[in-house]
């Protein structure tokens, strides 16, 4: 082979494995570690320094469990929903392509600005025009009228893109609604997230991490309707018109498996949601939220290599697991931080504006670099000991929660539904 053929292929090859590195949605499924993906050398400190480190970060007490075996995840975390205390973490802020779990963001935005959830809309042809072939659907029909309620259901349990379209549709348009879930994953110090779709359909460029999804969700489940939705196991969703008039409807089941138990996966004791999802790039994502015991964790695992059918959830059930039995043996090695809002006093319950105030762990604005000092933050606003204080809930808010006992004993209020399903 010529020399200069043989330089060609090797500058060509060396391409494409940058390519794969720097943007992981192209790599192609390989069993060969040295074939992985790598994540970046110059991850987010948002939340700690440890947390931007590759490879796994925990610190073993005095009695602790060491952590299950055989995570093949290639980011995940595991962290105390209420107190933002991050227990273990696996390449925390490599931005991967989301899948659906960015349906927690686009909830979070959008829900509190449509209401009342009895409002209807009459879905016109033009708001499913332009649906990512292949896309998971819930079964909305043009010209037919759905309730709020109706389309968030769709989101939540079938992961419906065609219902994320039309609530976007109800929102002002996929344009302004994708620029308002940006604004706010920049509030909520989310900053390895970067939205082109709000339903989460592979596009280019369009990332998140373990630890911004699991921020997004702390933030969703303060609000009431999307622990509601999220905890939803089935639903009846309306279907086409009958000749009398009357509307026909259909069940629908949450893709959620560890919530429903469906396809061999066993239901999780205290198990309250999130989100699941699924794409060619992204492989199996799955951000959730369970109790034990008084205490609330949180869970994010993002494309496991395992072969192993459903491994998403298994691995997530494991770190569950291991989070409730070494909740109090392990030392942080991060936190959650609060939104910018909280650092300033600035009300922000809307879930669309950007607040005012240190945008990373440093304050520098990208989250690289220097010292965190979101623990300072969180403790100007009262402690950062509770999720109300960290996420710094408005007096409305936590009125829907429940008021001053929300407040006081910094407790989750998760749905009776779960609280009931955690004692079977």
């Amino acid at each position: 082979m010529p020399a200069l053929k043989k330089i060609a292929l090797t500058v060509a090859s060396a391409a494409m494995l940058s390519a794969f590195v720097v943007n992981p949605a192209s790599a192609a499924d390989e069993d060969s570690s040295d074939k992985q993906p790598k994540p970046p050398s110059d991850m987010s400190q948002v939340g700690g320094e440890r947390l931007s480190r590759a490879g796994t970060q925990v610190e073993l007490g005095a009695g602790a469990p060491v952590l299950p075996k055989d995570l093949t995840g290639r980011s995940w975390i595991v962290a105390d929903a209420e107190n933002g205390d991050v227990l273990a973490a696996h390449n925390a802020h490599w931005p991967l392509p989301p899948a659906s779990t960015l349906k927690m963001l686009f909830a979070d935005t959008v829900l509190p600005k449509l209401q009342p959830k009895t409002r209807t809309y009459t879905v016109r042809p033009e708001d499913l025009a332009d649906l990512g072939e292949g896309s998971s659907l819930v079964g909305v029909k043009e010209n037919l009228t759905y309730t709020v309620h109706d389309l968030w259901l769709g989101v939540f349990l079938r992961s419906g893109n065609d219902a994320v379209h039309a609530l976007s549709a109800m929102y002002g348009g996929v344009p302004r609604t994708v620029t308002d879930m940006q604004a706010h994953a920049e509030e909520l110090q989310a900053l390895d997230t970067k939205v082109v779709s709000p339903d989460g359909y592979d596009a280019p460029e369009q990332v998140s991490s373990a630890y911004d999804l699991t921020l997004i969700a702390r933030s969703g489940l303060q609000k009431a309707d999307f622990r509601e939705y999220c905890s939803t196991a089935e639903a009846d969703f309306p279907g086409e018109k009958k000749k009398n008039g009357d509307r026909e409807t259909f069940a629908i089941q949450n893709t959620n498996r560890l919530l429903t138990g469906a396809d061999g996966v066993a239901p999780y004791k205290g198990v309250a949601g999130v989100k699941n999802g699924y794409t060619t790039h992204a492989g199996n994502t799955f951000t959730g939220v369970a109790e034990r015991d008084g205490r609330v964790l949180l869970v994010t695992v993002m494309n496991p290599s395992s072969g192993e059918h459903h491994a998403v959830y298994k691995e997530a059930a494991s770190l569950l697991d291991w989070g409730f039995e070494a909740s109090g043996k392990v030392t942080p090695v991060g936190e959650l931080v609060p939104p910018r809002s909280a650092g300033t006093g600035t009300k922000d319950d809307t879930g669309s504006g950007a607040g005012k105030g240190p945008t990373a762990a440093n304050g520098s604005g990208d989250g690289r670099g220097g010292s965190s000092d979101a623990a300072g933050t969180a403790a100007s606003v009262g402690g950062g000991s509770g999720a109300g204080i960290a996420l710094g809930i408005a007096a409305g808010v936590a009125a829907l929660l429940g008021g001053a006992a929300f407040l006081i004993n910094r407790r989750w209020p998760l749905p009776d539904l779960v609280r009931r399903r955690s004692r079977r």
